[in-house]
């Protein structure tokens, strides 16, 4: 008998594997039983403010399931979601309880959503199919309690280089939102491409969306002997495609935060309207990688004409922050000019990183007058950061500058964003192998060394450290032409960065993470979502 209630224990304890949940809870507990998804279920929401999580939810099984699923109020069903206002769970911390019936709770919509991607991971991974499947739909019985350790966990887009289509784009934010990941940073302009229709300045789009040719390789196989495709190459979102994107995101619970970069990487804005450059000679959109001369002047028309860009800009996006680049502006031009010398002087300014900053400094205030907070690149902190600013660190390698910077902006005051490039910036190779893998920038970046990142840089008080408001991930896409090397070069590394962005240091595990990925690559197959096998040698 004993040998018999041994095995029949075995049987119901074994009957799943660990939950490959992704980012994995703070505090999870199996217990043991199994909650079946039947054809006659009914969603539930205990008020208005779970409705929309109960409805997506909902859509997002149907496919699958070819259940009917119907959503109605109350607090009885086979899935209930209820906000119940608890301080402890914070803006996106949900409980999650599945027994007979699953219930979610949550202090926030967002903590629900949360709560419901949870459910579709611990369903089997045919729940992402589109179509229809036939088999049972039953998850094991866990109580979880789970809060974020980051409120900015995120994401960034470069559609510069290469325009994304909107659907695509659509997608990446259906995958993003599954890992709990909340922020895409959009990278909308820079040198080889302008992608955001501006009423007032129309020729941005007709003639900055829009380059001759692409070099073919790598930047520095060009360096002697220019190699380009002659392909013309462009594209541009549409005022009315990006409220349908932001609406999208807004649903699942992601913040798009635009990118306008200034006053450096504007080349293809200069190309559409000449007077914004500092030299008398017409540019083209740039076919090439790299970071180019080419450089707004710091006239009041131009500040005029970035101030107008912003309102149209905030106009679309609802979010907190607008960021405006700052990065690798190259001043030769500003020196060599005799009317920005002046202006220098005008202005009282020691030199032209003081000049960057007074631009800065204008936008900053543009913003703040509109309500929004401006946030750039580690750069923007050269030669004085703008009071209200925010600091998105990249130069994370040893010894360079944006480290000390970063540190001084936390503790001045300034909120940061840790976006390092020696363990954040997805357009690395994934192996040391490059042979074998797409052409990339170059750098070697391990799924390992994103997942052990801590994102709390040394040198911090605790008080400080509370400056950082999270993490997020860079794909910078040269070498990334179609949306399918995107998602290879995002994923898995972005499921290193959700769980990072989630979990407490100490409770990250890096082994059981890799066989909780390998299971996501089941769903990833259902999805369709191109992605590098995480036991690729």
């Amino acid at each position: 008998m004993k040998s018999l209630i041994a095995m029949t224990a075995f049987a119901v304890t074994t009957a799943f594997a660990a939950p490959a949940l992704i980012p994995q809870p703070v505090d999870m507990k199996e217990t043991g039983g199994t909650f079946e998804l039947k054809p006659a279920a009914v969603i539930t929401y205990a008020d208005a403010a779970a409705k929309p999580t109960a409805v997506l939810l909902a859509e997002q099984l149907r496919p699958a399931t070819g259940f009917e699923l119907p959503v109605r109020p109350g607090t009885e069903g086979d899935i209930v979601f209820e906000v119940r206002k608890k301080e402890s769970l914070g803006k996106d911390g949900y409980e999650f309880v599945a027994g007979d019936s699953v219930i979610i709770r949550a202090a926030s919509p967002a903590g629900l959503f949360y709560g419901a991607q949870t459910l579709r991971q611990l369903l089997p991974p045919e729940i992402y199919s589109r179509t229809q499947i036939s088999r049972d739909w039953n998850m094991p019985t866990v109580e979880i309690r789970d809060v974020p350790r980051f409120a900015w966990r995120g994401l960034m887009l470069d559609a510069s280089r290469y325009f994304m289509p909107k659907e695509d784009v659509l997608k990446f934010i259906d995958t993003m939102s599954i890992f709990k990941l909340n922020t895409l940073h959009w990278h909308l302009t820079d040198d080889q491409g302008w992608r955001i229709e501006i009423k007032k300045y129309p020729e941005l789009t007709e003639v900055g969306a829009w380059r001759d040719s692409t070099v073919i390789g790598h930047a520095r196989e060009n360096r002697k002997k220019l190699n380009l495709d002659g392909v013309r190459h462009g594209g541009f979102y549409t005022q009315d495609d990006i409220r349908e994107i932001v609406a999208y995101a807004a649903a699942r619970h992601i913040t798009i935060v635009p990118e306008i970069d200034m006053p450096g990487h504007m080349q293809a804005a200069i190309a559409a309207y000449p007077e914004l450059g500092c030299i008398d000679e017409d540019v083209s959109v740039k076919p090439m990688w790299g970071i180019s001369q080419i450089i707004l002047n710091p006239e009041e028309s131009t500040l005029q004409f970035c101030k107008d860009v912003l309102m149209e800009v905030m106009e679309l996006f609802p979010s907190e922050f607008i960021h405006i680049g700052g990065d690798e502006a190259k001043k030769n031009q500003w020196e060599s000019s005799e009317r920005i010398q002046q202006l220098r002087e005008e202005r009282g300014l020691e030199d032209m990183h003081e000049m960057q900053s007074w631009f800065i400094k204008q936008m900053d205030d543009f913003l703040v007058e509109n309500g929004r907070r401006l946030i750039g690149w580690d750069e923007i902190a050269e030669g004085g950061l703008a009071q209200n600013a925010a600091v998105m660190w990249w130069r994370g390698k040893k010894g360079r500058a944006g480290t000390e910077i970063a540190k001084k902006a936390a503790q001045d005051g300034h909120d940061l964003v840790i976006a390092s490039n020696s363990h954040l910036y997805f357009d690395y190779y994934q192996a040391k192998d490059k042979k074998n893998e797409p052409l990339a920038i170059g750098n070697f970046l391990s799924l390992e060394t994103v997942y052990r990142f801590n994102p709390v840089m040394e040198g911090l008080t605790e008080q400080e450290a509370e400056r950082i408001l999270g993490v997020q991930g860079q794909l910078w896409r040269e070498y990334m032409p179609t949306t399918e090397q995107v998602e290879y070069m995002a994923f898995p590394r972005a499921l290193a960065l959700a769980e990072l962005a989630w979990l407490p240091e100490e409770q990250k595990d890096f082994v059981p993470f890799v066989e909780r990925v390998t299971e996501q690559e089941k769903r990833f197959n259902v999805m369709g979502v191109n992605y590098r096998p995480v036991k690729t040698k």
